[in-house]
């Protein structure tokens, strides 16, 4: 059975999508769930990009062990430079370089003819192996490159050094059996394909990344290039978890598996989910809260009998747990602890203390807590990094035909703030702007959501906002009870971001949309 290599670029392509930017500590959070999830390749980012993506892919590459850490690069001089700058503390460094070869790329946006893209892809190629063996080289919109044209490419980029070859179908174009075509087609007619691995990168605009994908292990690819969740950009890539369990699942039809430790996927789906503010949709296949839901009659009457009349993976294996209701006000740290590790979290010390505290005062609020309210309170003090606003209290006054007001208390470190705003649309703006007036940064509110984290009445609210402050948008994530206080925490949480500086600018041109 051949072993297909998972290459990973949530923190890369998967950070292009437009809100879902990270910061430094987030990046390092997720590149090490992904060392726990045993991917092979982490595409860390495009140091040449910005100072945080060099900075962000030389952190990773210094931290990870056990995977192969990659940086993007185009085929010129500087950016692989940089790149071999930002990788070389790597255990296992891996240089990508990418040139566009499609007809309406050369024409438009390069402006080149077919010997001058090959002479740049060899060029790229080399230099890059100057630096390290491992070379990925892709040519950017293949799934719309002539196909005589892509396997003169590719057979240059092998004969330079390319251990890789990637076909990426750049705008998700491509449909399952025409892309399959491609990849038997460079099988049959590249005299040196055996020297390397082809990988591919699929889009999802039509909706064929994760067909596309297995099409082409099908015809022969022995890598995918996939991302947590399928976030990307635009309509996103190929879900890492989808390809995984499709290729675990019917690993008789494809004659070929991962190495990716399964019961990890729920776990890193919601990590993911939580610190890009990009919830998981309810009927997502494989880690939405729905996957493994039943509620016609005839199928519960079926798992019950035997669960695999309509189960073909069970929750266990992609890492949804047999029960629910787990905790209440009478357990310990050990139980938590515990209960924490089969949820794909490793607590201990301060903060182990820190989120068992507040497990009790939730378990004080609620009558049974359910392993979402857990993964709510363990993501919220795991991802918010240092806070320079805290929020101490806050009220609220409205009624039909009064006018909203609000108060509310933040603190910065042994300073204690508090002000009053009178006036809004609603309670809410009242608070947003009270806030405001505190931090003394004027925000616009882009978007905003509040759903329930687990069941009941009593069940925990989750808020994400997001605002743009001069061009650049900053995300915000509050769970309480309360749901006023979810949202307010929210706001507080992108106010702290704003004040930290980074975010995500949307009018900057980020290249490497391969």
């Amino acid at each position: 059975m051949r072993n297909i290599t998972i290459f990973d670029t949530t923190l890369r392509d998967g950070e292009q999508s437009p809100g879902a930017s990270m910061n430094l500590a987030e990046k390092l959070e997720v590149a090490q769930a992904l060392v726990d999830l045993k991917v092979d390749v982490i595409e860390a980012g495009f140091p040449i990009a910005s100072p945080g993506d060099f900075e962000a892919v030389q952190a990773v590459a210094k931290m990870v062990r056990g995977a192969q850490v990659c940086g993007l690069a185009r085929c010129n001089p500087k950016d692989i430079d940089r790149a071999w700058e930002a990788l070389q503390g790597a255990e296992n460094p891996r240089i990508h370089v990418f040139l566009a070869t499609s007809a309406i790329h050369r024409e438009f946006k390069l402006k080149m003819g077919k010997e001058e893209i090959i002479s740049r892809a060899v060029e790229g190629v080399t230099r890059a192996k100057g630096y390290c063996s491992n070379i990925e080289f892709s040519p950017e919109d293949a799934a719309r490159t002539e196909i005589d044209f892509l396997c003169e490419v590719v057979e240059a980029a092998i004969t330079a050094g390319a251990t890789t070859v990637n076909i990426p179908d750049t705008v998700g174009y491509a449909m399952p059996a025409q892309f399959g075509q491609v990849i038997r087609t460079l099988r049959e007619r590249v005299p040196n394909i055996d020297d390397a691995v082809i990988s591919v990168h699929c889009h999802n605009d039509l909706g064929m990344a994760v067909a596309n994908s297995l099409a082409a292990v099908e015809n022969g690819a022995g890598q995918v290039e996939c991302t947590i969740n399928g976030i990307g950009e635009r309509a996103g890539n190929c879900s890492l978890e989808e390809i995984v369990m499709a290729l675990r699942t019917r690993s008789d039809y494809f004659d070929a598996n991962t190495r990716i430790h399964t019961p990890r996927l729920v776990p890193i789906s919601r990590l993911v989910s939580g610190i890009t503010g990009m919830e998981v949709q309810r009927n997502k296949a494989i880690v939405g809260r729905n996957a493994f839901a039943h509620e016609s009659g005839i199928h519960q009457d079926g798992m019950l009998k035997e669960p695999t009349t309509y189960e073909i993976m069970r929750p266990e294996e992609v890492g949804f747990t047999k029960t629910d209701l787990v905790l209440g006000k009478h357990s310990g740290r050990a139980a938590l602890a515990d209960r924490a590790k089969e949820l794909g979290f490793h607590l201990e010390g301060d903060q182990l203390n820190d989120v068992f505290d507040a497990f009790k005062k939730l378990a004080d609020k609620k009558k049974e807590v359910y392993d979402a309210d857990i993964v709510a309170l363990i993501e919220k003090r795991t991802t918010s990094g240092d806070e320079l606003w805290a929020l101490s209290s806050y009220e609220v006054k409205m009624t039909k035909d009064q006018v909203p007001s609000a108060t509310v208390t933040l603190t910065r470190g042994e300073e204690t703030f508090s002000d009053t705003f009178f006036g809004g649309d609603g309670p809410l703006d009242a608070l947003f702007r009270v806030v405001e007036k505190i931090t003394d940064q004027s925000v616009t509110v882009r978007d905003y959501a509040v759903h329930s984290v687990s069941q009941g009445k009593d069940a925990q609210g989750e808020s994400t906002i997001e605002v743009e402050h001069n061009g650049k948008i900053y995300r915000g994530r509050g769970v309480s009870t309360d749901t006023v206080e979810a949202s307010t925490l929210a706001f507080v949480n992108a106010m702290n971001r704003v004040a930290a500086g980074g975010g995500q600018d949307l009018s900057e041109y980020r290249p490497g949309a391969v």
